[in-house]
């Protein structure tokens, strides 16, 4: 029996899915802009096989660069997301995924806590965009 990744996420209520919004967004070859989509957790697979990629061993900066591919399971009207899109992405919107990437897989959710820099209040934002409960 093979147990789903959305199987699991209705049984335990676990999330394993995030939707995202790009900063500025991936440029296409006919120029159509994609900056909505859906990243899931990684698996131990997505990890391992990532290391074992031969351009990854020899450049090791390009392990954020497979794991983002092999993650993100959405972006816009792209049939494919592959290291071809994630190569020519703006540095911010791969910044961006790789901070998301770090957030749901080690801490286990996309927000981070601010303040206000006049009041001095803090509250939560959703970093992958969607609205986060006030402190």
């Amino acid at each position: 029996m093979t147990v789903t990744a959305e199987a699991v996420e209705q049984h335990a209520g676990l999330r394993t899915e995030y939707p995202f919004v790009l900063p500025r967004g991936y440029v296409d070859e006919q120029g159509k802009v994609h900056r909505a989509g859906t990243i899931r957790l990684a698996t131990a697979k997505d990890e391992l096989t990532a290391h074992a990629e031969p351009l990854v061993r020899q450049n090791p900066a390009y392990l954020s660069l497979y794991l983002i591919m092999r993650t993100i399971s959405g972006l816009g009207t792209l049939s494919v997301v592959d290291r071809f899109v994630v190569e020519h992405m703006f540095a911010s919107d791969l910044a961006f995924l790789q901070d998301l990437y770090r957030r749901i897989n080690q801490q286990g959710h996309t927000e981070a806590e601010v303040g206000c820099p006049e009041c001095g209040h803090q509250f939560l934002v959703d970093v992958a965009g969607e609205a986060a409960e006030p402190r």
